[in-house]
């Protein structure tokens, strides 16, 4: 492989333009037209031109930047949807993700008929997947280990692959998926276009490029947030203190939702054990935990049931919270890149968000060097000056409520609400989001309801059947 082009950094360039500039079928752009992707984000009107004539990409840009199009576009376009066997795949490093771009993809690709998009994730049986390839598919989008389990007993073939992306590959990395990541490029056809989106850039990245890319070019987007969306504070701590400080930030500036960093599972603990002392409704994301645990974690937090999600940036990654009020950096990240995308999760869309951070003497350099990066001066501020609401706990506005079953029983969304506000006499405002998993389904409700709603469900019926109902509280 050649030496790598030079990466473009902060593109101005076409932003903003239509999509119409590209050279995409009409029913194509006419399905855009029809989704709203009115113009092009920086990462799409830098990466598509490269993409759309053929050649391999190393992209550097965050979640929730438009990356998806900008890897769907060119896969649909090099896809001839007469011809049923496997021609794209995307490796994704979490179930999660995986389920966003496989919803995001099959958007995109309703300007054609027929085009057949899989799912191939862990935490669900193989035998639907199988049954599922053996019909045929065009696209599939998976993790690393259930690809794999399925190309080792031939039920997936790659025969026909001609265009390969890895999303969000540094946390695929993180997780220690590189051999894995190895052994499925190597069962591609070495004719194809591969695609490489990244948050950060460290080392493994370049070995990958090295080794499964051909003459790739590189797009790098710093991230831009806009300062007034993102008010930045920075308090000076002791570390025997820090947790502690949590605690008064939490209390005086009374977020709904905090995502709060640390560089260690460890520390993660720690603060836990600190929150759940101040009755702060806190939780945790670490690799340890199972795929159903991690999903009640996420489902909890993003309804607003949890008030702190408490995680490492590996645990993190991939996660796209809305209306997420704050982020704390309990420890200072060595790399001023990972600070910068720890704080883009806030101040999303038309939302302002916080971003305050805890730095003991020992974090000066890495302060200075994120400093320089953002281009600002740190606007520090004293703890000691922080008013706390004493007399008003910090409580999440919800309370989850799981009821056993859930897309195996047929269980839908609607039938839930139809059950809260038909005979069990809740309004619509008072239920929030509900996500039905494959055995159970959960949803929020405002928190003075949730012991009458947990009564109401188990007396009635969900769908003709009675269910078992409980509310996820400590």
């Amino acid at each position: 492989m050649t030496k790598t082009s030079p990466i473009i950094s902060t593109p101005t360039k076409n932003v903003g333009e239509s999509f119409n500039q590209l050279p995409l079928a009409p029913a194509m752009l006419a399905n855009l037209q029809q989704l709203e992707y009115l113009s092009m984000t920086p990462i799409q009107a830098t990466s598509l031109p490269i993409t759309l004539a053929g050649h391999d990409l190393i992209a550097q840009a965050k979640t929730g930047s438009g990356k998806t199009a900008a890897f769907a576009l060119p896969l649909l376009t090099n896809l001839n949807p007469r011809r049923f066997a496997v021609q794209a795949m995307v490796l994704c490093p979490t179930r999660e993700l995986a389920d966003q771009v496989t919803q995001e993809i099959r958007r995109l690709a309703r300007f054609a008929d027929n085009i057949k998009i899989l799912s191939l994730v862990g935490g669900s049986t193989m035998r639907p997947q199988r049954d599922s390839l053996e019909h045929g598919a065009h696209i599939v989008v998976g993790t690393p280990g259930r690809i794999m389990d399925h190309l080792e007993r031939g039920s997936l073939k790659l025969d026909a692959l001609n265009t390969l992306v890895l999303d969000e590959a540094d946390r695929m990395l993180d997780m220690g998926f590189y051999d894995d990541i190895a052994f499925v490029v190597k069962q591609c056809p070495a004719q194809r276009q591969t695609m490489l989106f990244s948050a950060t850039y460290p080392d493994g990245i370049a070995r990958l490029a090295r080794q499964f890319m051909r003459d790739p070019q590189e797009v790098k987007l710093l991230e831009q947030h806009e300062e007034s969306k993102i008010r930045q504070r920075f308090y000076k701590v002791d570390n025997e203190n820090r947790l502690q400080a949590v605690a008064q930030l939490l209390k005086h500036y009374r977020p709904v939702s905090t995502l709060a960093f640390c560089n260690t599972k460890q520390q993660c603990r720690s603060l836990l054990e600190v929150l759940h002392a101040q009755g702060i409704k806190a939780l945790t994301l670490n690799g340890d935990m199972e795929q159903r645990e991690r999903d009640q974690v996420l489902i909890q937090f993003a309804n607003r049931s949890c008030s702190v999600l408490v995680a490492t940036d590996v645990a993190a990654r991939g996660l796209d919270i809305e209306q997420l009020e704050a982020v704390i950096n309990v420890d200072v990240t060595p790399d001023p890149e990972i600070h910068i995308h720890r704080i883009g999760r806030t101040g999303r869309a038309d939302e302002d968000g916080w971003a305050l951070n805890l730095c003991s003497p020992a974090d000066r350099n890495r302060i200075i060097a994120i400093a320089q990066m953002m281009h600002i001066e740190p606007d520090w501020q004293d703890l000691e000056a922080l008013q706390s609401a004493a007399d008003t706990p910090l409580v999440p506005p919800m309370v989850t409520l799981q009821i056993l079953g859930g897309r195996k029983e047929k269980i839908r969304p609607g039938d839930v609400l139809g059950a809260l506000t038909g005979e069990a006499g809740f309004t619509r405002e008072q239920i929030g989001k509900i996500t039905v998993t494959d055995m159970s389904t959960y949803v929020a409700v405002v928190r003075n309801i949730a012991r009458q709603a947990v009564k109401k469900l188990s007396e009635g019926k969900v769908k003709g059947k009675t269910v078992k109902v409980r509310a996820l509280e400590d």
